[in-house]
């Protein structure tokens, strides 16, 4: 679980693409030329004056697999610019970092929905939002997006995360471990069940893995996107849940974003896996708790995990 980072700090740089295939030629009704290898920055060239004032996206590399849909997660490389009558102006980059955007479609500007809906991992997308499909009159100043600026990303998509994904590998023993919760598969797209037992819950980090995944090791300073439900240990009652939320969330791994007991019992973990953790108030929240989730300073905290992309 994230410490404070909100789904609002990359609602301007969204991305989208995957695929080795070289890209070069006009963004169509975009306006713009885009050119070079899909998963490398983009040489992108705006024409003179301002731009047209409707939205526009583009497909300029054809990806695989199925097509993102509202509400799915989207991970991509990307570029944005902000663009208007007195030029353009790059806002954000992913390919400098080296590391991928995350973008929960339905809960971005709305233009970078439409631009994501339909990508499929591989593709390479160009996307024209005027200010009505983005920030509307009032713009962003936070990050620096005036009220007149059109918005022109260019996406490479390297992979889509429905709301009904779940874990992949092999399925160990029920845990049966006393002292510990136990965790009951509910289906697909659903949160598994978890009961609590009613003792003291245990001083030090517990890390259990329910499904071992059969893809690679979790790395420090991957984004990962998963599922997750998080419980009290004091009552058992869900405090946070992307089940409930209904889309899969993103979070760095392994660089002090989240609460340590993910950093230490997530990295080493390989993708697919489902995971649990029980994580002491020192690898949590600490002395001050969470208060708008109800988490106390002394609470200790279990989380469910599935691992479903290493980024």
């Amino acid at each position: 679980m994230r410490r404070r980072v909100r789904w609002s700090s990359v609602l301007v740089v969204a991305v989208v693409a995957v695929s080795s295939a070289a890209c070069s030629g006009g963004g169509g009704g975009v306006d713009v030329s885009v050119r070079g290898e899909f998963g490398t920055l983009p040489d992108v060239s705006f024409p003179d004056g301002a731009p047209a004032d409707s939205f526009a996206a583009r497909t300029l590399v054809a990806g695989n697999g199925a097509a993102a849909r509202k509400g799915d997660l989207v991970v991509a490389d990307y570029v944005g610019y902000r663009w208007n009558g007195d030029g353009r102006t790059l806002l954000a980059s992913s390919y400098a970092a080296g590391r991928p955007g995350a973008f929960p479609t339905g809960r971005l500007v709305p233009g970078l929905t439409r631009a994501l809906v339909g990508a499929r991992p591989g593709s390479r997308v160009v996307a024209r939002i005027p200010p009505e499909d983005g920030f509307g009159a009032g713009g962003d100043p936070k990050h620096r997006v005036g009220a007149d600026d059109t918005l022109v990303y260019v996406l490479d998509v390297r992979a889509v995360y429905s709301s009904t994904a779940g874990p992949h590998g092999a399925a160990q023993a029920p845990l049966s471990e006393p002292g510990l919760p136990s965790v009951r598969d509910a289906g697909s797209g659903r949160a598994p069940v978890v009961k609590v037992p009613r003792t003291a819950p245990p001083k030090s980090l517990r890390v259990r893995t329910l499904v071992r995944g059969d893809g690679a090791e979790v790395r420090e300073g991957q984004l990962l996107a998963l599922h997750y439900a998080g419980l009290l240990w004091r009552d058992g009652k869900v405090f946070d849940s992307s089940w409930a939320a209904g889309q899969p969330s993103a979070v760095m791994i392994g660089t002090g974003q989240v609460v340590r007991g993910w950093d230490r019992g997530l990295v080493g973990q390989r993708v697919g896996s489902r995971v649990l953790l029980v994580v002491p108030p020192s690898l949590g929240y600490g002395s001050k708790g969470l208060a708008r989730f109800g988490i106390k300073g002394d609470d200790t905290l279990v989380f469910v995990v599935d691992l479903l992309g290493a980024h």
